[in-house]
């Protein structure tokens, strides 16, 4: 009886997992293929352009801060 139920339950457990598994990849599949799919990639390329965008802006902020840090250092250097 306790030899039948520890196999009962090693099956169930296969069982489970392999259904899982499988309904992961059917959902990876179709989900990049689907509309809702590709509404999800257009989002992300839309936010990955902003972050771009505010990244590049924040460089030549930067860029600015540098020159002007730079020539106050001459300037003071210099006297």
């Amino acid at each position: 009886m306790g030899e039948l139920f520890i196999i009962f339950t090693f099956v169930l457990a296969i069982t489970a997992l392999s259904g899982g598994i499988l309904i992961g990849i059917i959902k990876t599949l179709k989900g990049s293929s689907g509309k809702r799919g590709r509404e999800q990639q257009s989002e992300q390329a839309r936010i990955i352009q902003e972050l771009y965008q505010g990244l590049r802006a924040m460089e030549k902020r930067v860029d600015s801060l540098e020159t002007i840090l730079l020539d106050k250092h001459r300037k003071d250097g210099s006297q």
